[in-house]
Formats: C-alpha cells, sequence, structure tokens
C-alpha cells in the first residue's frame, strides 16, 4: 500500500468534480456536515486496527428480508453489529457467521468518530457499534433510514475511505429530492439532532483504483445502537 494519502484520486471518477480542500466543513443540513479529509490524519493508526477487524470478522454479502444478496460486504466491531437475513433487520451481539462476539471497537475507531462528532456539535458521542461497508464497482446503498438504533437523535459518523463515492442525502421521505454530495477518501459526514432521520444512499461505485486501498470503497459507520 502507498502512504501517500493526499495523492489525488482517479479524477475522471468524477469528471468535473475535484477533492476539496482537508479541513473543509460543508454544512449540508441544520445538524449535518461533510468534514473533507478529517480522517487523513488517523490513517497510520485507523487502517491497521481495520485489518485486525476484517481478520476476526471478516466481510460477507448478507441477504434482505426480501431475499435478495446484498452488493455491499458488511462487517462490524463493537459491542453491537448490524446484521440481516430473511427474519429481518438487527444488531446482535455476536458475528452470526461464528457465533462469537464482534470485535471490540478499536480505540483509534472510537477517538476518530467523537472527533468528528464535536467538529459537528455534536458532544458525549458514545458510540457502541462501527458497521464496516466495502464497496467494489457497481456496489450502492439504495435509499434508507437508520432507524434501528436506539438513539434517533444520537448522530450518524460516516467514514469513507479509497475510491470516491457519490453520496445521496435526502428528505425525510424516500420520494423527496436528495442531495448528491461527492465524498473521497478522509471525507466525514455527521448528522444527527432534527435530520438524524434524513434518507441517505451511495450511488453505483465507479470503477477505479486508489493509491492506498486499491479498486474498492470502505466506509466506516458509527452509531449509538443498543
Amino acid at each position: 500500500m502507498m502512504p501517500n494519502d493526499h495523492n489525488p484520486i482517479i479524477l475522471d471518477l468524477f469528471a468535473d468534480v475535484m477533492p476539496t480542500t482537508p479541513g473543509e466543513v460543508k454544512q449540508i443540513g441544520e445538524q449535518a456536515f461533510v468534514l473533507r479529509g478529517f480522517a487523513l490524519p488517523w490513517l497510520d493508526r485507523l487502517l491497521p486496527a481495520l485489518e485486525t477487524v476484517l481478520h476476526a470478522a471478516p466481510f460477507r454479502h448478507m441477504v434482505t428480508p426480501g431475499g435478495f444478496t446484498m452488493s455491499v460486504a458488511l462487517s462490524s466491531c463493537g459491542a453491537l453489529g448490524w446484521t440481516t437475513d430473511r427474519s429481518g433487520y438487527r444488531y446482535t451481539a455476536h458475528d452470526p457467521q461464528t457465533g462469537l462476539p464482534w470485535p471490540a471497537m478499536p480505540a483509534v475507531f472510537r477517538e476518530l468518530a467523537q472527533a468528528a462528532a464535536r467538529q459537528a456539535h455534536f458532544e458525549n458521542f458514545e458510540p457502541d457499534a462501527c458497521l464496516i461497508n466495502r464497496y467494489v464497482a457497481g456496489a450502492r446503498m439504495s435509499l434508507h433510514q437508520d432507524k434501528n438504533e436506539r438513539s434517533l437523535i444520537a448522530p450518524i459518523v460516516s467514514m469513507s475511505l479509497g475510491l470516491p463515492a457519490m453520496f445521496q442525502f435526502g428528505g425525510f421521505e424516500r420520494s423527496d429530492k436528495s442531495q448528491r454530495i461527492p465524498l473521497f477518501h478522509g471525507d466525514i459526514v455527521v448528522w444527527g439532532g432534527v435530520d438524524r432521520m434524513r434518507y441517505h444512499g451511495v450511488l453505483p461505485l465507479k470503477p477505479g483504483q486508489h493509491p492506498r486501498l486499491g479498486a474498492q470503497r470502505i466506509n466506516l459507520t458509527f452509531r449509538c445502537a443498543g
């Protein structure tokens, strides 16, 4: 893996869209923000911890209650992990693939999520679940609400690594018009409070090669689940 996380990411994936300056904060709702490049200074600690988590709980493609296999591969860490099968969506204390507890959330994960939450004006964020999603070319996440969590006010903290993606941030009905927001390596989106129940998703990932993470996008999403 190449060590320079500030290298441009194959820009023709987004035609006329350029990565923005790390440190920029873009407000996308009353209590929703994009923190550009916020995770970049943390990556030398974050990526080895991520590898350890994925060794214990490898990515897998889960099946929705409707019987569809998700295009995005998933894993989790923390006290609770998110899972889906024909019986429904839910959080569990154990990885259904191994029967073991989900890997503990690494300290660097928690520290980064809390720092991002504070930057977005959410104090005292205590995530107990981190969902880890892997996108390859063509993988997508349809518009949805995160509504299986204990708190529907506490923020969602969502970090992007690897290839760029087009994030959709909508309204409170699926049919509401969505903003399309390009996300790049190291960007973090935080939304909560009055914006917590907005629909959101990710358009199909375009093929490409990131200089450090290869032909994939990895998304870490921190939540107060239990």
